[in-house]
């Protein structure tokens, strides 16, 4: 909790303090930080009590607020993945089309819609948890009522949360990182005097190619990051749903490693950010380590960080003209 809580309250401090961040990918970034901070600073608290003691100490409002949260924070994180990769999408594909309309209102509207998707796909949790009482004491928080109605929804629940929070989102990524790679590698071989990627180029082309593919690099991180870390609760919650051999210590081990790599995951977004991006790296160093001088960052830095400008190139006659976008991610 700790790390986390450090971690993700430096970034979106760093964002809201500095206008030169404030873009549409770091909104989303920022987006995806306070889901994390929610799920750590209630929902990790909660499971270490839980764990720690003999007997369930809390009442069912805790029982079925912490469900929520959990699959709250699941959708948070993989709704604002995918609006991440369609951002990255768009920027490299079709990166004129970034600047049409409001980008301010358009990114506000995706939040939103973020937050009440999650919201309203956690219901669900919040509605079957249970909180287990004998003898006038509650005894645990279980997943559904005892009863065979309770063993049908959980298995339908479950699998349709394996479609909606990881499949489904993760196939679309995948789609938009196949299309990305393709227009990338399509680029660097239609360069004028049919020139391949570092023949042929002028440093600025370079460089311009080159930030996308890093940029690119740092959403695509969080994916694996993300896939890495939420993969094993997924296999967890479908064993319990499906199996009727009953929970034997193998499975208690398992269950309590998948809460833990998906506390993780809520905390290693920031420190991924901090290794892949040398212009995170030097506001993070400001504000959290204090080791670096402070000055001013400007969009003419020439690093290949989330604050440089993408550029889109027109393919004329005998010449390419290099037209500059906003700063942004």
């Amino acid at each position: 909790m700790i790390v986390g809580v450090t971690g993700n309250g430096t970034l979106v401090y760093i964002v809201l303090r500095n206008k030169l961040l404030r873009n549409v990918p770091n909104t989303l970034i920022v987006n995806l930080s306070i889901g994390d901070l929610l799920l750590l600073i209630f929902s990790v608290p909660y499971m270490a009590i839980v764990f720690g003691t003999k007997e369930y100490p809390f009442n069912a409002f805790f029982c079925k607020f912490n469900a929520y949260l959990q699959t709250l924070s699941l959708g948070v994180s993989i709704f604002t993945l995918t609006a991440l990769s369609y951002d990255r999408y768009v920027a490299i594909v079709h990166p004129m089309s970034k600047h049409k309309g409001k980008p301010s209102l358009k990114i506000a509207i995706v939040v939103i819609v973020i937050w009440v998707a999650s919201a309203l796909i956690a219901i669900s949790d919040a509605v079957s948890y249970t909180l287990v009482i004998q003898h006038g004491r509650p005894i645990f928080c279980h997943e559904v009522p005892y009863n065979d109605y309770g063993v049908s929804f959980l298995r339908v629940r479950n699998v349709i949360r394996l479609l909606i929070l990881f499949i489904i989102p993760l196939f679309i990524i995948g789609c938009f990182y196949i299309l990305m790679a393709r227009i990338l590698v399509k680029s660097s071989r239609q360069l004028p005097c049919e020139a391949t990627f570092g023949q042929g180029m002028n440093t600025q082309q370079q460089r311009q190619i080159e930030a996308r593919f890093k940029v690119a690099k740092v959403v695509l991180s969080f994916v694996v990051l993300f896939v890495i870390c939420w993969l094993p609760r997924h296999i967890y919650v479908l064993w319990y749903a499906y199996d009727e051999e009953g929970f034997t210590e193998f499975w208690l081990i398992f269950k309590v490693v998948s809460i833990c790599f998906m506390y993780a995951y809520s905390c290693v977004n920031p420190y991924a950010l901090y290794f892949l991006s040398s212009q995170f790296r030097k506001y993070y160093n400001r504000y959290l380590f204090r080791c670096c001088i402070r000055s001013r960052y400007r969009t003419r830095d020439s690093t290949p960080a989330l604050t440089n400008f993408n550029s889109t190139v027109r393919r004329g006659s005998t010449s390419m003209t290099m037209v500059k976008s906003n700063s942004e991610f």
